[in-house]
Parts: C-alpha cells; sequence; structure tokens
C-alpha cells in the first residue's frame, strides 16, 4: 500500500468570526467562538486520511489535555500516529484565528511542534524510509526542515514541501524536494526577483504556485498550464491549502498524473471552503466521488 508520512504541526484552532476586524489597541464585539483541531501537518494527514490514503503523522504535542483530544482526532481520522511524541513542559500548538467576511488572520502559537527531539530515532526513520512520499511545512523549525529533506534525497524518497507559512528559502533546498506548494503570498518570499511564469519554467513539474479562487499554476516542462479552480461560495477558505496539499498528495501517490493531480486537489479544496473548519469541511472520497466522477482513475477499496 502506498504509503505518506507528514511530518509537521498539530494544533487546535480558536476561531472568532467578525463583522468588523480589529485594528491594533482596539477591542470589537464578536459573532461567534469555536474550537477545531488543526496545525498545517495534521490538516494535510486528516485530508489525506479522509481520501481513504494510507498516512502516518510524525509530530508532538503537548503534556494537556489539549494533546490527547490532538491524538484521539487523528485516530478518527484514519491517521496512524504512533510517531507523534508527548512533550512535557509545553503546551500543545494553537492557532487563534479570525474569521472576516469569508477570509481569515491566523496567528500561530507553536509550542510542543517546536519541540521534536526524536526525529532521529529508529522508529521514525523507519516510517520515513518505508514512505513513498514525505510531506512537510514551515509550522516547524527550519533546522528540522533541512534535516528531513537531507534524509529523505539520501534514501530517494519523495517530499512534497508546502512552504507556509512564508518564509525565506534556500534555493538549494529547493533543488533537493520534489514538490514546492506555495501560495501567491510566499512565492512572492522566496523568488522575490523572479515573475511566476520565469520561476516556474526553471522548476517543471516542481513547483506549483497556488491561486486561491483562480487555481493553480505549473509548468509541465513544455508549457504553462493552469488548472482552474471549482467556482463554489465560500464559507470558510481556512485549510484550503492544505485540503489541496493532502489530496494532490494522495492522488500523486496513487499514480494519477501531475494534472489530474492537481485538479483533485482543486476539487477536495473546493469541497473544503463550503463548510467551516479547517478539517471539519475535508471530503471524504464519496464527497469526491458524488461532485466528481473519478472512479475509473481512483480506486481504493
Amino acid at each position: 500500500m502506498n504509503k505518506i508520512t507528514v511530518i509537521g504541526s498539530i494544533s487546535t484552532d480558536f476561531v472568532a468570526t467578525t463583522a468588523v476586524r480589529p485594528e491594533m489597541g482596539e477591542t470589537v464585539e464578536g459573532e461567534n467562538f469555536e474550537r477545531y483541531f488543526g496545525g498545517k501537518g495534521a490538516n494535510q494527514a486528516v485530508a489525506i486520511g479522509r481520501l481513504g490514503g494510507h498516512v502516518e503523522m510524525i509530530g508532538a504535542v503537548g503534556d494537556d489535555s489539549f494533546g490527547s483530544e490532538l491524538l484521539s482526532n487523528l485516530q478518527d481520522n484514519h491517521v496512524l500516529n504512533e510517531n507523534v511524541e508527548w512533550v512535557t513542559g509545553f503546551p500543545s500548538g494553537a492557532a487563534i484565528i479570525t474569521l472576516h467576511k469569508n477570509d481569515n488572520a491566523i496567528i500561530y502559537v507553536a509550542g510542543a511542534n517546536n519541540q521534536m527531539p526524536h526525529l532521529k530515532s529508529d522508529a521514525v526513520l523507519d516510517a520515513i524510509k518505508q514512505s513513498n512520499l514525505v510531506i512537510i511545512q514551515n509550522e516547524m523549525p527550519q533546522s528540522q526542515i533541512d534535516q528531513i529533506i537531507d534524509y529523505c534525497q539520501a534514501n530517494a524518497i519523495k517530499v512534497l514541501y508546502n512552504p507556509a507559512p512564508a518564509r525565506k528559502l534556500d534555493r538549494q533546498l529547493i533543488e533537493k524536494v520534489t514538490y514546492l506548494t506555495p501560495n501567491e503570498k510566499e512565492f512572492q518570499d522566496i523568488f522575490p526577483e523572479l515573475s511566476i511564469s520565469e520561476a516556474l519554467e526553471k522548476y517543471p513539474n516542481k513547483l506549483f504556485v497556488t491561486l486561491g479562487a483562480k487555481g493553480v499554476i505549473y509548468h509541465d516542462g513544455q508549457r504553462e498550464v493552469m488548472v482552474p479552480a471549482y467556482r463554489v461560495k465560500p464559507i470558510d477558505t481556512t485549510g484550503a491549502g492544505d485540503t489541496f496539499n493532502g489530496a494532490f498528495a494522495a492522488a500523486i501517490v496513487k499514480g494519477m498524473s501531475i494534472e489530474d493531480s492537481v485538479k483533485f486537489g482543486n476539487l477536495a479544496a473546493s469541497l473544503s471552503i463550503q463548510k467551516f473548519d479547517a478539517q471539519g469541511g475535508m471530503p471524504t472520497l464519496e464527497e469526491m466521488e458524488e461532485s466528481l466522477n473519478y472512479e475509473k482513475e481512483w480506486h481504493i477499496k
């Protein structure tokens, strides 16, 4: 069975909905408050698990009540979590999210996510070696990201690097990864001197720039390919990028073409933003098949 290992953050999302976004020093009245499961790593793992993919999570939670709930949520969504470590003395990760007019602003607190001392343990290395694809994001220290990418390169393991939140990125690191999936803002931080077209041509079938409601653009080695997003009315865009990355990865390891994998990721993202909560809106395979018929290309059972 094709296996994906996600290494990254596991957090709780604290979400406030407001009609007025506060300025610095200002207090406004919110319309609603909810608590959800999140973390970019966990989100991407759950997206894969919901689609029936074989996925394992590697990360860390704090020794608090949130940690127990986060692990139970992974299990409930068919994500293996034997290599998620309990870290004493640190809280579980958290994201404070403000929803305003169908868009979001996020403050991320890493907590235990920045404390993963077990990345060199035999169990973790074995889990990575057994993977067809490893997914990483920027909600952990860059030194750990570098270590993971170097290990995967040495063992011929494909890597999908979702460089979010935005961070400067060493160009040598880009050469080592298989897929790089920034959004438009993250792209500008990574390639300030290049246009999107120039960068795509430089990294064919590697660089995929997600453009929100416009879709995803990449270069297939001969031409630029723009895969349009599905037109839907968004309710909550939180987690759309994570849903895309998880679904894209799941499709890739199933042997779908790059363009079809991008379409699959776009479809999953379009379904996710029609519900509240990053993970709550992530579709199952059955929901995907109800929207578009993928049975001929996508068989898990």
